[in-house]
């Protein structure tokens, strides 16, 4: 497996707040069936993306929780971050393409988008895929009129191109044909709980450097 060596130190603190992270559900009574509220972020859906050209390029997604789930950084908190990723790309006629799947080790949500990256554990693309982390960006439209977006990390450089670092890739520019995608963000809260007296520390202490 590839091993990111750009993590910054930031995403390590979002994999800290994510070992709370979980999947629970609250009960409501609405027309008398219970409804479930998601209380992690994810990553689902699947769709084809717009080509003039009619080229088949389809992406699926079902990726759930927060932050890395194996940090590169020592003693860093592992984030709850894991599931599956399926991409395909094949000519309009279908007789020439590849497809890769894998698995996910990071997902990071903000609002509608999601980036999440993952390691290639099986493809028939060019030998050396498998074992490739890849990265996704997604950009879900929610149905108000917008088309979801979608972008990935070899867009220029291609699969065989440079490491990709974890939860990183590219903007996501590329517009959905059909299908569709889901993003649900969930910022796990802190479990330290200290993060407004850490600020109110730090400006104190910088406005003591003023004086």
């Amino acid at each position: 497996m590839l091993r990111s060596t750009t993590l910054r130190t930031s995403v390590v603190g979002l994999a800290a707040l994510a070992v709370i992270g979980g999947l629970a559900v609250t009960a409501s009574a609405t027309d008398g069936a219970a409804r479930k509220t998601p209380r992690e972020s994810s990553l689902t859906g699947s769709a084809k993306l717009y080509r003039a050209d009619g080229q088949q390029v389809r992406f699926s997604f079902d990726a759930h929780g927060f932050a890395p789930a194996e940090p590169a950084e020592p003693d860093a908190p592992a984030g709850t971050s894991r599931g599956t990723f399926r991409f395909s790309h094949y000519s309009a006629d279908g007789k020439q393409g590849a497809y890769a799947e894998g698995r996910i080790d990071c997902l990071l949500t903000g609002g509608p988008v999601a980036t999440a990256t993952g390691i290639i554990t099986r493809s028939d693309l060019p030998p050396g895929a498998v074992g490739k982390r890849v990265g996704f960006t997604v950009y879900d439209g929610k149905g108000g009129g917008e088309k979801d977006r979608v972008g990935y990390s070899w867009a220029v450089s291609g699969i065989d191109g440079p490491e990709v670092p974890k939860c990183l890739s590219a903007a996501p520019y590329e517009t959905v044909e059909s299908g569709d995608f889901t993003v649900r963000h969930v910022l796990p809260p802190n479990p330290s709980g200290n993060s407004a007296a850490s600020a109110n520390s730090a400006a104190s202490a910088t406005s003591g450097d003023k004086e």
